[in-house]
């Protein structure tokens, strides 16, 4: 059991992969979990099964519904999760999509849903939750952004921007709240265990593990215990920072 902290965390996209991790990690470290899911049948499902999972840790815990591209509908969110658990002291922005294809075949439906749900998210939650935390005197907002974002990728134009639009809001909003007591950082995966990658072609996969240092893709898991440092007291002293956790591949 983890010795509760009294603070809330929520986290985008949380029922699954990345998002998974970083909520039970968190949940390990004490906070309250606030998990988010777009879609109602999926929240009723996977969401309620991470919730428990959450509160085996002894916090508490509760999934809401929510499309994170909606500015209304985030505001909605942040106004609920306050309520239920009367603070919101860490903010995980990590949903997010890809609908890749090449540049000069992308439709205008692909590039547009893309950005509204990876970059417009962490715009419209930041803007909702740092009312709060100004007010609270205190937080912590971590954005999940990507390799792809700094270096680009073939096929994923419309993904490498958003990503990259990522790393640009979380510096100016670092630069814009570190007075308030609000530390503003974004967090680089590589290439991650995931559904996603697990699908990806053995020869695609092989060649990527050759460009990694460590030979190897990484968990979930290790993005949740880089979500955990930024989130916690020791990083303090940390804002306007993208820590990029590849293994080693784009040094």
């Amino acid at each position: 059991m983890a010795e509760k902290n009294g603070k809330t965390a929520l986290v985008t996209g949380a029922v699954q992969g990345i998002g998974k991790a970083i909520a039970l990690r968190l949940a390990g470290e004490g906070y309250n979990i606030a998990l988010n899911c777009r879609n109602k049948a999926r929240a009723e499902s996977a969401g309620k099964a991470v919730a428990e999972e959450c509160r085996a840790f002894g916090v508490e815990a509760e999934c809401f519904v929510c499309d994170v591209s909606d500015f209304e509908a985030c505001g909605e969110m942040v106004k609920a999760v306050t309520a239920r658990f009367g603070s919101l002291d860490v903010l995980v922005n990590n949903a997010g999509v890809t609908k890749d294809g090449l540049l000069a075949r992308m439709s205008e439906e692909q590039f547009d849903s893309v950005i509204t749900t990876n970059l417009k998210s962490v715009f419209n939650l930041m803007r909702h939750a740092s009312g709060v935390m100004i007010r609270q005197r205190g937080g912590r907002i971590i954005n999940i952004s990507s390799v792809a974002g700094l270096y680009g990728n073939p096929g994923q134009a419309n993904y490498s921007a958003a990503k990259a639009g990522i790393v640009g809001i979380t510096l100016s909003a670092a630069k814009e709240l570190g007075a308030r007591g609000i530390t503003v950082n974004a967090i680089a995966p590589g290439f991650i265990e995931t559904a996603m990658t697990e699908a990806l072609p053995d020869k695609v996969r092989d060649a990527a593990k050759e460009a990694i240092a460590v030979k190897r893709f990484g968990k979930p898991e290790e993005i949740g215990a880089a979500v955990a440092f930024l989130a916690s007291g020791d990083a303090g002293f940390i804002t306007g920072q993208v820590l990029v956790v590849d293994g080693g591949m784009t040094m």
